[in-house]
């Protein structure tokens, strides 16, 4: 049996990023259109700073897509607010739901908001030297919630893949992120969430199968 090499790569916190990544993509404003309760709000946001302005990016290292191995990261988010609501990742379950995952805080302060598939809510608090660790089947979306650039490493099962659509078809998650007093966050409904249908949620568990 051949074994694969170990690697290394380093968290750069000044750029944000993962260097020895052998992936990079990107999320501009523009990709986050729908996402946000106030649409007046972002449409002035993405006619003042630019389409394709930068929202978030994440560097990866993917050695394979094989069970058992792993794939990991740096996400660095922009700071700022659409409305009430602070910035946020498009979030996403994995398609196999019973993989997990772990967030570290690098820099920045960060809630990461999860769902589970019967749509109960939690919101961890990640700042520098945090571990935040995911249980399978929930959904899970990162929201910075600082006044800089939210920087987390992750690391996950390879084979996991996303599932961004779960999202989607519920009207979004249960719950925002929003901005509370003069340096707080606080959880708000979301008046666009629909509950999932039992055979919704048996399908969910059943993915992991």
């Amino acid at each position: 049996m051949k074994l694969r090499e170990p690697g290394v790569c380093r968290v750069n916190l000044a750029r944000g990023e993962l260097e020895g990544a052998t992936n990079r993509y990107v999320k501009t404003y523009a990709d986050l259109a729908g996402l946000y309760e106030d649409a007046d709000a972002y449409r002035a946001l993405v006619a003042q700073a630019g389409a394709d302005a930068l929202a978030y990016e994440v560097t990866d290292f993917k050695p394979s897509a094989d069970a058992g191995d792993m794939i990991f990261g740096v996400t660095r988010m922009r700071p700022g607010k659409v409305g009430r609501e602070y910035f946020l990742t498009r979030g996403h379950i994995h398609a196999k739901a019973n993989r997990p995952e772990i967030y570290s805080g690098e820099a920045g302060r960060g809630v990461m908001l999860l769902e589970s598939p019967e749509g109960e809510v939690r919101a961890v608090e990640i700042g520098p030297q945090t571990v935040c660790y995911v249980p399978p089947y929930w959904i899970h979306r990162s929201v910075n919630v600082g006044s800089e650039d939210l920087v987390m490493t992750f690391a996950y099962p390879a084979d996991s893949g996303q599932d961004y659509a779960i999202i989607e078809k519920a009207g979004g998650m249960r719950s925002r992120i929003v901005k509370d007093g003069d340096a707080g966050w606080k959880l708000a409904p979301n008046a666009n969430y629909r509950q999932r249908p039992t055979d919704g949620i048996q399908q969910i568990y059943a993915s992991a199968q």
